[in-house]
């Protein structure tokens, strides 16, 4: 198929606070999405003729370079410890684990006895997945008395969970099915029962509900229900296992709950009523409870205590004063000391706090740029913190650091079968000014013997949205691009939280096209810095990061040689406008509600990119797209490519691929998601002139 595929135009228009929006490809939407999403096959016929027929298209546009990529899949997989495991993790008579087998896809389950003993499995992920075509684990969780194993899996890639209660003694799973539900599970303390999630047919978690084992789904009792369509609910145990957290909140506010767990007829308890604007977390230490929030004007938080038996706001006592540019991101509360992991210029920490003396001290690295994370466990009375760290050239260490003696224990160091050198690359910082003076970080990743020409290829990552930060940490794929001569580098634009929560604020709402303007000014840096030049440089991200790259494409799109977008929220003004979709109304407090709100509407037209195409050249484009994916649905990158085509005067080529079998992650298995890591990196190969370029 040498010609793309032409989607036909079926005028669809509606007039919103007296503007008429033109859409002709609304068609692909399919108007049975939710049933799709359970079963794909009911997808509608000519939907998927026209799918298919962008499939096909894509595989003869990328036959060039069909070699390459099964040579980028070796190698990827070459970097891969086949038969690798995780350190198990500590709890009562047992240590926890996860682990591959050679040539395994899926995880295998287990522990070993903290006696000694060999390894137990208990849940086999490469045996599951065969009943299906698709497979991934949702979430697993020992029972307290450790007789069970509480198990979830997805098997369509649409993130409906269905939740199984496994014997840790027969290896058999109990009567007990509990479907349609967000995968976790708490289980109360005498392992006789246990909450989860429910989420709905528009797959929103709004539902919390007991489950007491040797009964049905229709048996569990609703223990809470959020009334709130765009608030997100989840359920976490507490700090020392005593309680069930009920957390729910949207992307501005949220709420916390606790619910006893040694009594199954609990009602939950409210630890502070929610307030427009101010979020908080908390954690429990005896009859006392430590508060992360960003109340009273925090926006990089700050840390209180209150009491348990009093836990409103008027009984908030500051522990941890608020620093303006010290983003508080998290805490991790043991039975003697305060851990909190900070961020400060995109550059964490952990700092750790004596709960006794009131002493502090600090965990940091000297790499210019790099990840640092907490690892939770399972054990609350303990001196051992477990943490990760690595950088774009130091692979991923996971470390036991005991607090109160402050050693530091290597656990397991990332294994590179191939080998890795870390001293043949460079990772490394530049500032990039943006329109209005504002200073993005750009970590960068490079062969040590570069040349700082401007010739060099460069991929140039971008996110930008939910205040989620990029961490500069390793990537093994990643030196099937950097060992071919590209530079790699991560703008840490506004929109996430990388220098502190107002750089989030800075890049939402009403603010939200300085995520498009920093990421272009990242882009520009680099050129000055001779690190790459104009039109050699291939943009990549995806979901949100995935409309950051439809905004740039039609922005400052002669600075790219391609685009790499993948699962990408293009058609934003249309999703924003549909109350229906599953993320719609918690999504409404990051890019505002255009239904109601007229400046909101304006804006969002003002650069959703599905609305923002215009007759101009663009680079050469990769849409990924899944089926069943109920975050970015598949019918926007369809419309954005249609779109694109239609419009578009010059430049290309524009590709669409749809996973027809999986969703937002894309393929489950380990090996087979390689294959489209490895598109991508070939198509990016492509577009630079290091690979062969179709006729």
């Amino acid at each position: 198929m040498t010609e793309p595929p032409v989607a036909p135009r079926r005028l669809s228009q509606r007039t919103l606070h007296g503007v008429t929006i033109v859409d002709d490809y609304a068609w692909l939407k399919d108007e049975k999405w939710q049933q799709v999403l359970r079963d794909p096959s009911l997808l509608d016929p000519d939907i998927r003729a026209y799918l298919e027929a962008e499939n096909r298209y894509a595989e003869t546009l990328l036959a060039p370079v069909r070699a390459l990529q099964k040579t980028l899949v070796a190698e990827m997989r070459g970097r891969i410890k086949e038969d690798d495991s995780g350190v198990p993790t500590p709890d009562g008579p047992f240590a926890y684990l996860w682990k591959f087998r050679e040539g395994g896809q899926h995880q295998l389950i287990g522990r070993t006895p903290r006696a000694g003993g060999d390894v137990q499995l208990i849940l086999d992920g490469d045996a599951l997945a065969k009943t299906s075509d698709y497979f991934k684990f949702g979430g697993t969780r020992h029972s307290p008395d450790h007789r069970l194993e509480a198990w979830s899996a997805d098997l369509r890639g649409s993130e409906f969970f269905t939740i199984r209660v496994r014997r840790w003694d027969t290896r058999e799973d109990l009567p007990d099915t509990l479907t349609q539900t967000g995968g976790s599970v708490v289980w109360g303390l005498d392992s006789t029962f246990f909450f989860y999630i429910h989420v709905d047919d528009n797959h929103r978690p709004l539902k919390v509900y007991r489950h007491r084992l040797g009964t049905t789904q229709a048996d569990d009792v609703l223990v809470y229900e959020e009334k709130d369509i765009g608030w997100f609910t989840r359920i976490e145990e507490s700090a020392s296992g005593r309680f069930c957290i009920i957390a729910g909140g949207d992307h501005d506010t949220s709420e916390q709950r606790l619910i006893d767990l040694s009594d199954p007829d609990a009602t939950p308890r409210l630890i502070a009523p929610r307030e427009t604007g101010v979020r908080y977390s908390v954690a429990d230490r005896g009859e006392e409870l430590f508060i992360l929030t960003n109340d009273g004007g925090a926006i990089d938080f700050r840390i209180a205590t209150a009491p348990l038996a009093a836990p409103g706001r008027t009984n908030w006592r500051e522990l941890i004063a608020h620093r303006p540019g010290s983003y508080v991101l998290g805490m991790e509360l043991y039975a003697g000391h305060l851990v909190r992991l900070e961020r400060a210029n995109a550059l964490p920490s952990i700092v750790i706090r004596d709960l006794g003396d009131g002493s502090e001290h600090v965990i940091a690295f000297d790499e210019a740029a790099y990840s640092l994370d907490m690892v939770g466990g399972f054990e609350f009375d303990t001196t051992v913190l477990r943490f990760a760290y690595s950088s774009m050239t130091t692979p991923a260490e996971v470390y036991d650091y005991d607090m109160a003696s402050r050693e530091r224990t290597l656990r397991k160091r990332q294994e590179i079968p191939t080998g890795h050198d870390p001293a043949a690359y460079v990772t490394t910082r530049i500032i990039a000014r943006s329109h209005d003076g504002a200073e993005v970080p750009v970590s960068i990743l490079h062969r040590r013997d570069l040349v700082r020409d401007g010739s060099a290829p460069l991929l140039l990552y971008g996110y930008g949205s939910y205040g989620m930060a990029m961490p500069a940490s390793f990537s093994a794929n990643r030196l099937s691009l950097v060992d071919r001569g590209f530079v790699y580098a991560i703008a840490h634009v506004r929109g996430g939280s990388d220098k502190g929560w107002s750089w989030y604020l800075d890049g939402k709402l009403a603010k939200k096209t300085n995520t498009f303007d920093d990421f272009a000014a990242a882009g520009r840096a680099l050129i000055a810095g001779k690190y790459t030049s104009a039109k050699r440089i291939v943009g990549h991200g995806g979901s949100a990061g995935g409309m950051l790259m439809g905004a740039v494409a039609n922005r400052a799109g002669e600075l790219f040689a391609g685009i790499v977008a993948e699962v990408p929220f293009v058609d934003v003004l249309n999703t924003m406008l549909d109350d229906k979709l599953p993320l719609t109304p918690p999504e409404w407090p990051e890019w505002g509600n255009p239904i109601t709100d007229e400046a909101a509407f304006r804006h969002i037209l003002s650069y959703s990119p599905y609305d923002n195409v215009t007759a101009q050249d663009y680079p050469a484009i990769l849409a990924m797209a899944g089926l069943t994916d109920p975050r970015v649905t598949y019918w926007e990158p369809a419309k954005w490519v249609a779109r694109l085509r239609a419009t578009m005067t010059s430049g290309g080529p524009i590709v669409l691929r749809t996973n027809m079998g999986a969703g937002h992650g894309g393929s489950s298995g380990r090996f087979d998601r390689l294959d489209e890591v490895a598109i991508a990196y070939a198509f990016a190969l492509m577009t630079v002139g290091l690979a062969v370029t179709p006729a």
